[in-house]
């Protein structure tokens, strides 16, 4: 079944005021909602994969507002995430990592649980780093079925450049990690400035072998660039489908001797 965009500005605010009433952000609050949209499609979260983020604010014990990414915690599964679900980090002690060269994942570790804002909360996802280094308010990041089935052939980068044109960044695959944060910086860089020459705003970005993201300025813009982002996928499947003509029975093996 093909994925459908499902936002729905009613159950948004619904959301938004359900949450509200327990002192849950605005930001957070569409955080959450559109993160289950996500993990209610097993076409993009398999297995309760993927994760979200939002950069936004909080208020510290003396009153201090404090930039904080607000991104997906270890043991949460997306279809059923609250607001707890997604720890609030200290943004800028995230950020001010990307001049490092090297750090290896305790390091990573330690750095994001120190600069938790509630201590006791989960660890932040083993991809906090590359949400961080990212530019947008709202990220989001799916292993769509179909995204890697275009992604994890032998020439991927060709296939997805294809069809996305300048649209979207392509990341060689690496770990999950410090080195994928730093690679996806610089591979969204270079692309948000090739797309810039020609008009083009960026939307989304493919790992390979890996997964794709998408971003936006809004929780709905980020989720409804996903969706169709991954629809195009969908059709292109479908077209080299038709192209190929119907399925044919594999081969009866020869008989052993």
């Amino acid at each position: 079944m093909p994925v459908l965009n499902r936002w729905s500005d009613a159950d948004a605010a619904a959301a938004v005021a359900r949450y509200g009433a327990g002192g849950v952000s605005e930001d957070l609050a569409l955080r959450t909602y559109s993160a289950r949209l996500l993990g209610a499609d097993p076409e993009l979260v398999l297995h309760g994969g993927g994760n979200t983020s939002v950069k936004t604010r909080c208020t510290g014990l003396l009153g201090e507002s404090i930039p904080v990414l607000c991104v997906k915690g270890s043991g949460w599964d997306l279809a059923t995430i609250e607001p707890p679900g997604h720890p609030a980090v200290r943004l800028e002690p995230l950020q001010a990592l990307r001049a490092l060269k090297a750090l290896s994942d305790e390091d990573m570790v330690a750095a994001q649980r120190r600069n938790l804002i509630d201590p006791a909360a989960p660890n932040p996802s083993v991809e906090a780093l590359l949400h961080a280094f990212l530019p947008h308010k709202f990220v989001d990041h799916t292993h769509a079925t179909a995204l890697l089935a275009l992604a994890d052939q032998p020439d991927a980068a060709a296939l997805c450049r294809e069809l996305y044109g300048s649209r979207v960044a392509l990341v060689p695959y690496v770990m999950p990690g410090f080195d994928l944060a730093l690679a996806a910086a610089r591979a969204y860089e270079e692309a948000a400035a090739a797309a810039a020459e020609q008009s083009i705003e960026l939307e989304g970005m493919v790992l390979l072998q890996h997964g794709l993201f998408s971003f936006g300025a809004t929780a709905q813009q980020s989720y409804g660039r996903m969706i169709a982002l991954v629809r195009q996928a969908e059709e292109r499947i479908q077209r080299a489908r038709g192209a190929a003509g119907p399925s044919q029975p594999a081969p009866v093996p020869a008989p052993a001797t």
